[in-house]
C-alpha cells in the first residue's frame, strides 16, 4: 500500500461509505467499544475514525480524539460530531504513522479497520504505544488472513487490486503479531462469523 492510493480510494469511498461499510462493519465497532468500556480511563484515541460511525457508541464521559488521513471522510465525521454536541470529541487530519501528539497522552488507543489500510502498520502500532500511557490499553480491530482459512484463496486473488481497493486483502494475522511484537495480545473474534478480530494488549513500555 502507498499513502496516495489510500487517500485516493477513500476520497471515492467517502460518498457512499456509510451505506456500504456502515452496516457490514457495525458489529465490530460495537464489540470494540464494549470491550474498551470495561477498562478504566476516558481519554481515547481512535485512529482512522473515517466518517465517525463509531462516535455515538462511546460512553458520554469519553474524551474522544479521532484522526484520519482522508479529508473528505473527516468532513463527514465533523458533520456527524456536531449532532453529538454534548460529547467531548476532537477530530484532526493526521497520519497515523507520524502522529502529532505528545507521549502518554491517552488512556486507550484503538485502530478500527485500519491496520490493513495503513502503508506501514508497524509504525502505526509503534505510534499507538507512544501516545498511550504506560499500563493503558491498545486495540486493533481488523480482518486477518489465516493460513488455514478457506478465505485465503479469495484474499489472494484480490491482493493485486489493493491499490484500487484502498486496503490489503491478504493480511496475515501471524505476520502482523510477530512484526509488532503482539504475540501476547488477547484475540477476540467478532460475531457472527469471526472473520474480524479484536487484538487487545496492555501498553507495557
Amino acid at each position: 500500500m502507498k499513502l496516495r492510493w489510500v487517500v485516493q480510494s477513500y476520497r471515492r469511498y467517502s460518498r457512499f461509505y456509510d451505506w456500504v461499510f456502515g452496516p457490514a462493519l457495525e458489529p465490530g465497532r460495537h464489540a470494540a467499544v464494549r470491550i474498551m468500556s470495561r477498562h478504566p480511563g476516558h481519554r481515547v484515541l481512535e485512529i482512522g475514525i473515517g466518517t465517525g460511525l463509531s462516535m455515538r457508541l462511546y460512553p458520554r464521559e469519553t474524551e474522544l480524539t479521532g484522526i484520519d488521513i482522508s479529508g473528505p471522510m473527516l468532513a463527514r465525521a465533523r458533520h456527524r460530531a456536531r449532532k453529538l454536541a454534548l460529547r467531548k470529541i476532537l477530530l484532526k487530519r493526521m497520519n497515523a504513522e507520524k502522529m502529532r501528539f505528545p507521549d502518554d497522552q491517552f488512556d486507550k488507543s484503538v485502530a478500527m479497520y485500519v491496520a490493513s489500510v495503513t502503508p506501514d502498520p508497524i509504525s502505526m502500532v509503534r505510534e499507538m504505544s507512544r501516545v498511550t500511557k504506560p499500563g493503558g490499553h491498545l486495540y486493533v480491530l481488523n480482518h486477518f488472513s489465516r493460513r488455514d482459512s478457506i478465505m485465503k484463496g479469495f484474499e489472494g486473488l484480490l491482493s493485486p487490486f489493493s491499490r484500487f481497493l484502498g486496503f490489503e486483502p491478504l493480511f496475515q494475522l501471524e505476520d502482523f503479531v510477530e512484526k509488532v511484537h503482539w504475540n501476547d495480545a488477547k484475540t477476540l473474534p467478532v460475531a457472527p462469523l469471526g472473520y474480524w478480530l479484536i487484538l487487545h494488549k496492555i501498553n507495557l513500555k
